[in-house]
């Protein structure tokens, strides 16, 4: 009929989701993935703590600064825990998934690439946390730990957790690339990850070890990671224990925030979504 209103032919699409959007969608899907391992799960979470139980139950008592072992153990090993979820975590779980396939299928999706790694980011976040809450637990819990009581203190732990963790992140997303296959992958990051953490004082005191090496560790994130703990943990008179003198957190600052530029400058020069032999 004349008089009937014209029905347009075409619907107005709704807009796709951002990039944010999906990647939290994304994260949630790298954590389930994660917990489906139960082993993955252990290791991760149960390895620096069972460090910190063997050093804190073997050397307690024999230090001479005056504090136990489980209180001079503990800042290292959070940094060498956040090392490892994101470094190590990373750079092996993106060369799995580059040699399965599953980077090439998501690059041909409608997904914004951005998406993969927020995903991956918020894996790497939430792994952080909850290794950190259980290192604390067990060392207050058990251990008596001195944990940080000023907000100074915890501030200090969050800016190095995300900045530490954030350039590290990068690190192994870019060292995966190195990698011809996943199991090659393990080597290319799993030992210089073993090599920093006996350089940078985790096991080792800084002012223990030779100017060469504190000068070689000092160009990779986890003595800094380290030192930003310490401060947070450790009181003021221990600053001179360190290799500069003091806790120098400016220093802590510029470093971690040069590892996150210089780390993303690798992934954006080195990363690729497929494997060399596919071309």
């Amino acid at each position: 009929m004349s008089g009937d209103t014209a029905i347009p032919l075409t619907a107005t699409r709704p807009a796709p989701p951002g990039a944010l959007r999906v990647g939290l969608s994304r994260g949630w899907v790298e954590i389930r993935t994660f917990a489906r391992e139960w082993e993955s799960i252990v290791f991760t979470f149960s390895l620096p703590t069972l460090i910190l139980i063997m050093f804190a139950s073997i050397f307690d008592g024999m230090f001479d600064m005056g504090m136990p072992a489980v209180d001079y153990y503990l800042p290292g090993i959070i940094a060498m825990g956040l090392m490892s979820v994101s470094f190590q975590t990373l750079g092996i779980a993106v060369a799995t998934d580059r040699e399965l396939g599953t980077l090439r299928r998501l690059r041909g999706t409608p997904m914004p690439p951005s998406a993969y790694f927020i995903g991956k980011t918020i894996l790497v976040l939430f792994l952080s946390l909850g290794q950190v809450v259980l290192l604390l637990s067990v060392a207050g819990l058990f251990y008596g730990a001195d944990l940080p009581t000023t907000a100074q203190a915890w501030v200090t732990i969050g800016w190095v957790l995300l900045l530490g963790a954030t350039g590290c992140s990068l690190l192994g997303i870019a060292m995966s690339s190195l990698a011809r296959s996943a199991q090659a992958a393990s080597a290319v990051v799993v030992i210089p990850f073993l090599l920093l953490q006996f350089t940078s004082g985790v096991f080792v005191p800084v002012m223990a070890m030779p100017d060469w090496v504190l000068t070689g560790a000092s160009l990779f994130p986890l003595l800094w990671m380290g030192q930003g703990m310490r401060a947070a943990f450790f009181p003021d008179e221990m600053a001179s224990m360190e290799a500069t003198g003091g806790w120098d957190l400016h220093l802590v600052a510029l470093a971690l925030g040069i590892w996150c530029v210089v780390g993303l400058v690798f992934t954006l020069l080195t990363f690729r979504w497929k494997t060399k032999k596919d071309g």
